[in-house]
């Protein structure tokens, strides 16, 4: 079991509010409602089921049109990240092997993903593993504290989402404790890099947002702000090489904070999901030798009224065709898909993976 109670999260996230996009999870009538009945129905819903056309006759609804059978809403995360390049990949999956449409929204990632979930306005959604279990058991960080996302459900981990903590060459930051009085990016607020932030600076260094000047945006942003010299250093939260850092570093010096191990493994003792990770020498331009740091897993996760046979159709679209990834593919597999997953499958996926 993870315990999270010797961190101090006062200050994390205290308003979770999840952007919805409003959207159809499924409907039924395959066709254009006016089915085998004697009356007029004027459905237009595009799902396979056999409804009555939702009209004021009695149509069965059992068209042969070629709308799709769902549209399935898809959180994922800013664009500037793994998630949102990851969750079109998907998308162009799912919809060449199904007969689902997949719509993919840029959101502020992992935090407000569950919240859309709990609310239905997400079907799956990209999510940390640690911010999973905290979700699911009301847990961890205040957002959840009594207010549990119980409908949350795992579909499969990922790959490691590893932490970086980017600096202008010349801020002279040669340690977690010199961010001290800094002007430091933790990230999008409600997303899951912002939670890790303050958990490796409070733990690592002893630092609350009391003691820097805490910014917030996405990561393309914060790349903004190093390449413009308004802050100092910028967490981010991804699998390398993550875009909007590659992207920096290929026209600004870039310096990334190698954490000791002493710090890595303060991060560990209070945060047991941190696992240590390295960023392999140049992998980003100008930086020539490797980054020790600690990553997290990312994971695929559902709402656990959702459909089984949708979740178990996409799953295996997924995982039956990892062969045509071309981010994270040497991470992302079906033997792999159950490490570090820290809550309960989904059923759908669970008959898939079973």
């Amino acid at each position: 079991m993870v315990d999270s109670s010797d961190i101090d999260r006062r200050r994390v996230l205290k308003g979770m509010g999840a952007v919805g996009i409003a959207s159809l999870a499924g409907c039924t009538g395959n066709g254009d409602g006016n089915g085998d009945g004697d009356g007029n129905g004027n459905g237009n819903g595009n799902g396979n089921g056999n409804g009555d056309g939702n009209g004021d006759g009695n149509g069965d609804g059992n068209g042969n049109g070629d709308e799709p059978a769902a549209i399935i809403n898809w959180h994922a995360g800013g664009t500037g990240g793994t998630y949102f390049p990851l969750s079109g990949e998907f998308e162009t999956i799912v919809e060449d092997v199904t007969d689902y449409d997949l719509q993919v929204s840029s959101t502020g990632a992992s935090v407000e993903n569950v919240g859309s979930l709990g609310s239905g306005d997400a079907d799956f959604a990209l999510i940390q593993n640690d911010i999973a279990y905290f979700a699911k058991n009301g847990t961890g960080l205040e957002a959840f504290e009594g207010n549990p996302i119980e409908n949350l459900a795992g579909v499969a981990t990922l790959y490691p989402e590893t932490i970086h903590i980017v600096t202008r060459p010349d801020a002279d930051i040669e340690s977690v404790a010199d961010l001290e009085g800094q002007r430091v990016n933790t990230g999008d607020l409600g997303s899951g890099t912002q939670v890790n932030a303050l958990q490796i600076l409070e733990s690592v260094a002893g630092l609350t947002p009391d003691d820097f000047d805490e910014q917030n945006t996405d990561f393309t942003q914060a790349a903004d702000q190093i390449r413009d010299g308004d802050i100092e250093a910028a967490f981010v939260v991804g699998g390398w090489p993550v875009g909007a850092v590659e992207e920096l570093a290929t026209t600004n010096d870039i310096a990334m904070l190698n954490l000791t191990d002493d710090e890595r493994a303060a991060a560990r003792e209070d945060a047991s999901w941190f696992a240590d990770d390295t960023i392999p020498a140049g992998t980003y331009e100008g930086v020539d030798e490797d980054v020790n740091t600690v990553s997290v897993q990312a994971m695929i996760a559902t709402r656990e009224e959702y459909d089984a046979d949708i979740v178990e159709e996409v799953t295996a679209a997924i995982f039956d065709n990892t062969d045509r990834l071309t981010i994270k593919e040497d991470f992302i597999g079906a033997d792999t898909a159950q490490d570090g997953m820290s809550i309960d499958l989904h059923e759908g996926a669970a008959s898939y993976f079973e």
